[in-house]
């Protein structure tokens, strides 16, 4: 009953909202990067943003609109090369992504900030963590937000078995669906680390392999006005952002996007989620 509920919520939240093709992104593909395994560097930069004030958009819980033909629901996933770096969608469109989560010290914080301002993220969960915070999820699943599956202890995948990573994944995609109410559409190997057997076990699961545009390097704690700078400053249509809500320290994380959300609204921006489309 509990999860019959959940899903009831969710799909009304998300009734006529427009959804991303997975046709639509494809050509936006480019070479993931690790986080975590790299030394800090400075972040990808996308274009500066224009400063110009604009009103709070009534649409910023839309998903983004995706290009090309629609799914159907016995369409496989596609078996991927690279990951995808950006989404498509018009106007001024950005993800914001957190890995790691949930962690009940920082995630609530997070969530907190993105309802205040009516914006919906990706959550790259880690299934050891998700599993002892399913009510993280279900606050998720009932604000509109993306989950996707980080695996279930973060390891460096390059160095597992086809087994051992399909593991990973599939006991994931398990404990999302229990606690979120479905199971997720889109996965990111730890450190960004991807080999043949994650984009083929990830689409024999039903995912898409998401990488990010710019990484804020949070996790090397530089400071909130870092970290709000290197998200500022990386700022384009189109780019996903990385940062993180658990595996360390994250309170820098939770300022920083107090700071940085509310100038990329006002600056004209529509923080918003890609959705696959299905029929």
């Amino acid at each position: 009953m509990q999860k019959d509920q959940l899903l009831t919520r969710r799909r009304a939240l998300l009734t006529g909202a427009a959804t991303l093709g997975a046709a639509g992104v494809a050509a936006a593909l480019a070479p993931g990067a690790a986080h975590r395994a790299a030394p800090p560097a400075p972040p990808a930069a996308g274009a500066q943003a224009a400063r110009r004030p604009l009103s709070p958009s009534e649409y910023r819980l839309s998903p983004l609109t995706g290009y090309g033909p629609p799914r159907s629901t016995t369409a496989r996933t596609p078996v991927r090369k690279e990951p995808l770096l950006r989404v498509s969608g018009r106007g001024r469109t950005m993800v914001l992504t957190f890995d790691d989560g949930p962690d009940p010290r920082y995630t609530p914080h997070i969530l907190d900030t993105l309802a205040r301002y009516d914006v919906r993220a990706m959550f790259f969960v880690c299934g050891e963590m998700a599993t002892e915070h399913r009510d993280l999820l279900a606050r998720m699943a009932d604000e509109g937000h993306v989950v996707g599956n980080h695996t279930w202890t973060h390891p460096l995948l390059t160095r597992l078995s086809r087994r051992r990573i399909r593991a990973e994944m599939e006991r994931t995609c398990d404990i999302i669906e229990k606690a979120y109410g479905e199971r997720p559409e889109w996965f990111r190997a730890p450190y960004g680390a991807w080999n043949r057997a994650a984009f083929q076990l990830g689409a024999e699961l039903g995912m898409e392999p998401m990488a990010w545009t710019v990484d804020t390097l949070d996790w090397t704690t530089p400071g909130t006005d870092t970290i709000v700078e290197r998200v500022e400053h990386g700022a384009a249509p189109g780019v996903v952002v990385l940062s993180h809500d658990a595996g360390g320290d994250r309170s820098q994380s939770v300022r920083a996007l107090r700071d940085y959300l509310p100038e990329l609204l006002d600056s004209g921006y529509h923080v918003t989620v890609p959705r696959r489309q299905y029929l």
